[in-house]
């Protein structure tokens, strides 16, 4: 094919770039995207609506994975806390205080943790396709996936999760809880890093779905 003219690559080529710019998303795309060989680490802000609670509570730290086997998220306001899950088991350490072991069949939203962020950050699809149905939306520079807990015992206690992303970045993710209608939002890596101090709730539900 001939190479074309000034003129013509002047008005093709834009068209291209709109065009790849624009594609469907699928969940081979998104899991493919959102790997993140060990070590890795991402700031997060996390924020926990409930009707239990006045006003809905901030937290604030970084997610950390040291190997292939092992997830730490740390807490570091407005309290110190971090949690390490490996091998079916995870720890907790307070502040100051002594550590606490137990396995995740007794803590259902840590099991879903690592089965869902754990299973995403170390790209095992498979893990990810035994535990969850997923529904993707939207387009490459824009799209949302919907996991649906497909094991009995998650779905007493979890609803969904949904995450939100941008290409290859992966913006932030939704929680619903079945009991007390309870929402988590984690926003992630620039969008965790650029949401005011004081942002209220609804700045940060904008900003998890994409309206900054």
């Amino acid at each position: 094919m001939p190479p074309c003219s000034a003129v013509l690559c002047a008005a093709v080529l834009p068209m291209a770039v709109a065009a790849s710019t624009t594609t469907p998303v699928d969940s081979d795309w998104i899991l493919s995207k959102l790997a993140r060989p060990a070590p890795m680490r991402t700031d997060f802000v996390e924020l926990r609506s409930s009707r239990l609670l006045k006003n809905p509570l901030r937290i604030s730290g970084e997610y950390r994975r040291p190997d292939d086997q092992t997830l730490v998220r740390e807490v570091r306001a407005p309290y110190a806390e971090t949690t390490t899950i490996k091998g079916g088991n995870a720890r907790i350490v307070r502040g100051n205080g002594p550590a606490r072991s137990f396995a995740l069949t007794r803590a259902p939203q840590l099991a879903g943790l690592q089965s869902g962020f754990g299973a995403l950050l170390s790209g095992d699809t498979a893990a990810i396709a035994r535990v969850f149905a997923l529904r993707t939306e939207g387009r490459r520079e824009d799209w949302r996936m919907r996991m649906t807990p497909k094991d009995a015992a998650m779905k007493r206690h979890l609803q969904d999760i949904t995450l939100y992303g941008r290409g290859a970045e992966l913006r932030c993710i939704e929680t619903r809880a079945v009991a007390g209608g309870e929402i988590q939002r984690t926003l992630l890596a620039s969008a965790a890093r650029a949401l005011p101090a004081g942002a209220d709730a609804a700045r940060v539900e904008r900003a998890c779905h994409g309206g900054g």
